[in-house]
């Protein structure tokens, strides 16, 4: 890692819009260590879009959803890997860079999709539906991804299904996001009952009421939204698309029917768009701090590691979703 070291005060001009002066202070003493325990250590932040704009924008080395993250995430050339996402992020991470020490900053940080399904019931969906490959989304443990055949994010979930070029497949755990693809493609999608429990939560009369209030807004939703909320919207994609969305159209204003740091991220991308924002935050993502990001690094905690045999098997998985 060369070049000069940014420090806190030279980052405030990136997210003063986002974050007030009043705010600020809270953040610099932690945004300095990290800068310099980075160095130190050669270690990168990967920061999914979820991520508070303090750590997205100031700390962070890589960022994206999560298929940009497993992409790029191959490429790192640093010793150390501090996941600032949850767990299953953290875990493909590793996956990915065996060879790498990856810490999570909070072992609490859940997901409410790799919380509904366990290696067990892929196993039994198996043998219900012996003939249907098992695409997994990424938002599953290891264990999880090791029973299955081919792993895919909300980015690629249509172009995985596509690839495989069979009449059915069992996609989890993502009800929605599986209905969502089934409604764009003539494959039969067998779905799991899992659901997001921020993006479950947004409604069809949500986006009324917003168009009601915001006359002439543009709404984007993430595809784990319920498929009623999608058929509500300008445009469904995943956080990468919809901040490719905005870069591109330029809507004077937008929604973003997300998680709440999502519209924070990409408005500092674009002052000239009004972002209006409703709020659901994930409470799994808000685990991560700069305060426990520091201490990550400063006391190697908590180290991410997962059984070699479950490993090889779920990387295989992964790598497959890599290549469509």
């Amino acid at each position: 890692m060369t070049g000069a070291l940014p420090t806190a005060a030279s980052l405030y001009e990136r997210v003063r819009r986002v974050i007030p002066p009043i705010e600020w202070p809270a953040f610099v003493d932690d945004i300095d260590a990290i800068l310099a325990l980075k160095r130190e250590r050669n270690a990168v932040v990967l920061a999914h879009n979820y991520q508070t704009p303090e750590i997205f924008h100031c700390v962070a080395d890589i960022v994206g959803d999560s298929l940009a993250l497993a992409r790029k995430a191959m490429t790192v050339e640093a010793d150390v890997i501090v996941v600032a996402g949850v767990h299953f992020m953290a875990e493909t991470a590793k996956l990915l860079n065996p060879g790498k020490t990856v810490l999570i900053p909070d072992l609490a940080a859940g997901c409410s999709l790799a919380d509904s399904i366990t290696a067990e019931d892929v196993r039994l969906m198996r043998q219900r539906y012996p003939s249907a490959p098992v695409v997994t989304y990424v938002n599953t443990s290891a264990a999880v991804k090791a029973e299955s055949d081919i792993c895919c994010t909300s980015g690629n979930a249509l172009a995985v299904v596509k690839s495989l070029n069979v009449p059915r497949v069992i996609m989890l755990p993502d009800e929605y996001l599986a209905r969502n693809i089934a409604a764009q493609t003539k494959v039969e999608i067998i779905a799991w009952k899992g659901r997001c429990e921020v993006h479950e939560r947004f409604s069809p009369a949500d986006i009324r009421e917003l168009r009601e209030a915001h006359p002439g807004v543009t709404v984007l939703a993430h595809p784990e939204c319920p498929p009623e909320v999608v058929a509500e919207a300008d445009f469904a994609g995943s956080t990468a698309a919809m901040s490719d969305y905005v870069g591109r159209h330029k809507p004077a204003r937008v929604v973003l029917m997300t998680e709440c740091s999502m519209s924070d991220n990409v408005a500092v991308e674009h002052p000239d768009v009004d972002f209006v924002r409703p709020c659901n935050l994930c409470p799994h993502m808000k685990r991560i701090t700069l305060a426990n990001i520091r201490s990550a690094l400063e006391e190697n905690r908590h180290v991410v590691t997962i059984d070699p045999r479950v490993a090889e098997r779920a990387r295989w998985a992964v790598e497959r979703m890599l290549f469509v």
